[in-house]
């Protein structure tokens, strides 16, 4: 055998592992049966089985179950694997067996012989075990469920949130600033009656509130652990108050409040809290697309465009045309949502095959969900602030434009009618005047009475102008 590689032995024999690997027989097994994506599983997930292995530590010590110098040392491993010392030491494929069960392994193993080296043995002598020690009282079944609400939990609470956040900011910000800020309005890409830019923004600060409050809402059926059910929920070959004993550790080692999971069963066969809080990511997601498509539109021209915003020159916009500046960061958000309704296709349709007792879909659907989360966290702050922040209001040539527009007839409706206003209107385009300007030519209104009927920045509020 090579210096290169080291034997390790796991239920169906021995196994080459690389000398200087954490991992043992059956990650290596894994490694070479699902040559599949070369996609492993993500940052946040590694984190969550550290914090699930340390917590089942404790708590199997303080029932007795562990004696105190291997508890000790999986508890440091496990801090290792919390803190991203060892992301290079899971290598197994996204797309494996669907209980996750090769992941799970990866991390008994891993944990299991740095806590051997820990503890002054060496990496293989089974000092501390993968499946005595680290897995003790827990099945792949339960353990990669656990893993995958602490993992979405902490992806949503503490990246998602705090970044939608920031984008909210940014665009309560612009509310203000663009209050005063008169324009057209728009309806089927049509003129309509004024608004203000403010007005505006508004809405897509509200949108961006309620995908916070939707974020937030999903999160409590996450706090549910199915760590205690072992193999199929009747939690076989674990101590009755261990799963309570974990959570509290689990909630300890994130700073958020996790428990027992209601039902088991539920917890282990279906995965509806993943997917309810995946349909939370997806609606952000539209939100996000809309309010990016909206200040694309609104920043489009620069000459010949709707030109009512100016967009910030983050990059140069093209390869062939000088001076062309895109709005690339809003198309960035595009691009995001389109990858975040494909990710929500594939975690409901997993979430919906659980069969029988045991849900098989567990690795894709974790991994769909952390990507879905950790763009959407990326990309609402890189909008906030690379985009949103930067945003100028092209003030003058909104209120140009919206006294030229058709839809202020609109207002006349109350004072002459609606069929006088339409030929007002269509007098107005026909012969490339304002509606203003027909009015009183026509006789429908005196200068006085135009000033206070077709007044833009009035028809921004509930109000019928000409009532006295």
């Amino acid at each position: 055998m090579s210096d290169d590689y080291r034997t390790e032995a796991d239920s169906l024999g021995e196994m080459q592992v690389p000398a200087d690997a954490y991992w043992g027989a059956q990650t290596q097994r894994a490694v070479e049966n699902f040559p599949i994506s070369g996609i492993p599983m993500g940052r946040r997930f590694i984190r969550a089985l550290g914090v699930v292995k340390q917590a089942a530590a404790r708590a199997n010590r303080d029932l007795g179950l562990l004696d105190d110098d291997a508890a000790e040392a999986i508890v440091a491993a496990a801090d290792e694997v919390i803190a991203g010392d060892h992301d290079d030491q899971f290598p197994v494929d996204v797309f494996q067996t669907g209980s996750g069960t090769s992941s799970n392994m990866n991390a008994n193993e891993v944990i299991a012989n740095r806590a051997a080296e820990i503890a002054g043995a060496a990496v293989g002598d089974r000092v501390v075990h993968p499946n005595d020690h680290v897995n003790y009282g827990q099945s792949s079944n339960d353990v990669i469920p656990t893993a995958m609400h602490v993992a979405a939990l902490e992806a949503v609470e503490k990246d998602l949130v705090p970044a939608l956040e920031t984008l909210h900011a940014e665009l309560e910000a612009k509310e203000a600033a663009f209050d005063d800020v008169v324009k057209t309005g728009r309806t089927h890409l049509q003129d309509a009656t004024p608004v203000r830019l403010g007005q505006e923004f508004g809405g897509y600060r509200t949108q961006v509130a309620k995908g916070i409050e939707r974020a937030t809402d999903v999160q409590a059926n996450l706090r549910e652990l199915a760590l205690g059910g072992t193999a199929v929920g009747t939690g076989l070959n674990t101590h009755p108050d261990f799963p309570a004993l974990a959570a509290e550790y689990i909630s300890e080692a994130t700073g958020t409040t996790f428990h027992e999971a209601e039902n088991h069963f539920e917890a282990q066969a279906a995965h509806d809290a993943m997917a309810e809080a995946h349909g939370a990511l997806r609606t952000v997601a539209g939100s996000l697309n809309k309010i990016a498509n909206d200040l694309r539109l609104l920043a489009s021209g620069p000459r010949n465009g709707l030109g009512e915003s100016e967009q910030p020159a983050n990059q140069p916009g093209s390869s062939i045309m000088p001076g062309k500046i895109n709005p690339v960061v809003a198309e960035a958000v595009n691009q995001v949502h389109k990858q975040v309704v494909g990710n929500d296709a594939a975690v409901s349709a997993g979430a919906a095959r659980g069969e029988l007792d045991l849900n098989l879909y567990k690795p894709v659907i974790a991994h769909n969900f952390l990507q879905s989360a950790a763009l959407l966290s990326n990309v609402a702050e890189a909008f906030g602030e690379r985009f949103v922040a930067k945003l100028e209001a092209n003030e003058a040539y909104c209120a140009t434009r919206v006294e030229q527009s058709m839809a202020l007839a609109t207002a006349l409706n109350p004072a002459i009618g609606y069929d006088a206003a339409a030929k007002v209107a269509k007098q107005a385009l026909a012969e490339e005047k304002s509606v203003r300007e027909v009015a009183v030519s026509e006789g429908y209104l005196s200068e006085t009475e135009a000033d206070e009927v077709l007044d833009p920045a009035a028809m921004t509020r509930r109000v019928i102008l000409g009532d006295d």
